[in-house]
């Protein structure tokens, strides 16, 4: 059995899912200025990072259950699945996704965890019970 892929390549795939994921958000935050009269978000209005916070998990739950692969995973050849390698479905990707914020909000120690983990799984991998392998060749 091939390994699991490892720190500084699931690191890479996170870097360009920021890239991809800052357009997204520059597109979301243009559809809902004409609603705040054409200004700027201000720290006074919580649905703002809400909105955002949203916008960032639809964007993963849909890669994550439709095909598993993000833009960065699919640019490294990686794939998120179950760990039987099915794809997962949405409260997967919902556990996967609160799980992930919680591991960068503890100075990223949930993502470090992937070094010291013997299948090379962080904790939002554990406790989605999903992991990520590299995508198989396809012919």
């Amino acid at each position: 059995m091939q390994p699991a892929p490892g720190f500084f390549r699931r690191l890479a795939a996170v870097f360009y899912d920021l890239l991809l994921l800052v357009a997204v958000f520059f597109v979301a935050t243009a559809l809902l200025l004409p609603l705040n009269s054409g200004e700027a978000f201000t720290p006074r209005q919580p649905f703002y990072p809400i909105y955002l916070l949203t916008v960032s998990f639809l964007f993963y739950g849909w890669f994550w259950t439709h095909g598993g692969q993000t833009l960065g995973l699919k640019a490294w050849k990686m794939r998120v699945l179950t760990l039987d390698q099915k794809p997962i479905n949405w409260t997967q990707a919902f556990i996967r996704y609160v799980a992930a914020w919680v591991s960068w909000t503890m100075l990223g120690l949930g993502f470090i965890w992937i070094l010291f983990d013997k299948n090379r799984r962080g904790w939002h991998d554990h406790l989605s019970r999903t992991a990520v392998f590299f995508d198989a060749q396809k012919k």
